[in-house]
């Protein structure tokens, strides 16, 4: 068993929730990415600035750990380009429908105890597994 993997999990997840809670007393708004990068594209309020701050964060969160562990975790993607691009549309097509993600409703909406974001997650969840489920036992039946 590698506990290494399980305490570097843990750590992110506080840190995750760290943030989102600090995120929230302090601005007293949710920290949901797709509402936080739509406000940065579309200006019009006086959060632009904290946003950019947020969404830098982000960007800079890879450079740390790599200063801190000595190299940037490996990440290995099996998809080609075209796959993510549409895998991209579709996510940014669903976070529009749903009104958030899953930084929104996943981790502030439901430490919210927010029916919609009960709601949100469900449909999350069933979409991911039906879309496992056919990419890697129906697609992938024929393939060898």
């Amino acid at each position: 068993m590698n506990w290494a993997l399980y305490l570097q999990s843990l750590c992110g997840g506080f840190l995750i929730g760290g943030a989102a809670a600090l995120f929230l007393l302090l601005n007293g708004r949710i920290a949901g990415i797709s509402g936080i990068l739509g406000s940065v594209l579309e200006p019009r309020s006086a959060q632009t600035s904290t946003n950019l701050l947020f969404l830098l964060g982000l960007l800079l969160g890879p450079l740390v750990y790599a200063l801190l562990a000595g190299h940037l975790p490996r990440v290995d993607i099996a998809a080609g380009a075209g796959t993510l691009v549409l895998g991209g549309f579709l996510v940014g097509f669903g976070t529009r429908l749903g009104s958030g993600c899953t930084s929104g409703h996943g981790v502030c909406g439901l430490a919210r105890l927010s029916p919609r974001s009960f709601a949100a997650v469900g449909v999350f969840m069933a979409a991911a597994i039906v879309t496992v489920f056919v990419t890697r036992h129906l697609l992938s039946a024929g393939v060898s």
